[in-house]
């Protein structure tokens, strides 16, 4: 994003600094992960709101990092629980440094990242924030109990995209209006939007698995399904497909170990990938909605711009 490139510098000026640690491989593995081809989607959500609410100040950039900071740290814990391989194209900090030590260092990130909350001065964003590490957590902890299995409803699934996903997009927009000084209506306005986009993003990442590429994808194709999730164009496809389709992804999900060309031969059948896409598309258009009434500007035009980049990625 050409507009903000010079707030992305100083954001990474500030990763940079605070990864400055005495402990040698804390900083190894924090480069590595830091360093490692991020869009900075999430930081770039606090600082586009930030200005198209008028923000004239410095702060959205030590905000940005600290969100940074954040989604870094679940990425790390998220690699070590599904034992990743990949992550962004590259192998994961796991796959190279171990277990452990990535465990620590995702430990040492939020520890941080709360160090740095305190720099705001604002008793409503660490509130905010708090909390919302607390949401992704549970997002990780419903991911888990639903892993194998073959029976976890569209409802139950979109919960965990709410939680493990969507809220920290949600949050990354909403203190981003909170240092603007916006009224209450531009703050909810801000936390729709990312949740809206958050959840939209995550559902392209779900077709991206079954119809997507490595490079595209960041990670290995059908990952998702070797680890026993069952995400929705899965679920999609177990609703409407033949009874004998039914057993077999049934069985897929069970033992997390599948032919995938005949799992996505399967979906493919069905209407699972149209199905999501069209989801993806409603939040996106939803997402749009919420920010209408916002002042018009460069970085209003990003915003509406934004969640059909995202789509793009599957066109």
């Amino acid at each position: 994003m050409k507009s903000i490139s010079d707030d992305l510098k100083e954001v990474d000026k500030i990763i940079r600094e605070q990864l400055n640690s005495e402990v040698a491989l804390v900083r190894t593995i924090g480069d590595y992960i830091v360093n490692s081809g991020g869009k900075r989607i999430r930081p770039s959500m606090v600082i586009i709101i930030a200005l198209s609410l008028g923000y004239k100040g410095i702060k959205h950039h030590l905000l940005a990092a600290i969100i940074e900071f954040i989604h870094t740290a679940t990425l790390l814990h998220d690699d070590v629980v599904d034992e990743s391989e990949l992550r962004r194209g590259l192998s994961s900090a796991n796959s190279i440094f171990g277990n452990a030590a990535s465990v620590l260092v995702g430990d040492y990130l939020y520890s941080k990242s709360f160090e740095m909350m305190v720099s705001t001065d604002s008793l409503r964003i660490m509130e905010i924030l708090s909390k919302t590490t607390t949401i992704i957590a549970e997002g990780e902890v419903l991911q888990l109990m639903n892993i194998k299995d073959p029976d976890t409803s569209l409802e139950s699934y979109m919960q965990i995209v709410q939680f493990k996903t969507a809220k920290l997009f949600e949050a990354s927009a909403h203190v981003g209006a909170i240092i603007a000084d916006a009224s209450s209506d531009q703050e909810n306005c801000a936390s729709i939007y990312g949740r809206h986009i958050g959840t939209s993003f995550q559902l392209i990442d779900d077709i991206l698995d079954y119809s997507g590429d490595s490079e595209t994808l960041g990670k290995n194709i059908g990952d998702d399904l070797r680890e026993g999730k069952p995400t929705l164009p899965l679920i999609r496809a177990m609703a409407v497909c033949s009874k004998k389709q039914r057993a077999v992804l049934r069985e897929a999900v069970l033992s997390g170990d599948a032919n995938l060309v005949e799992i996505v031969n399967i979906v493919n059948d069905t209407d699972a990938l149209q199905y999501t896409s069209k989801l993806a598309e409603n939040e996106a258009r939803e997402a749009q909605k919420s920010i209408l009434n916002y002042p018009c500007s460069k970085y209003k035009e990003i915003l509406m711009e934004l969640p059909f980049m995202f789509l793009n990625r599957i066109s």
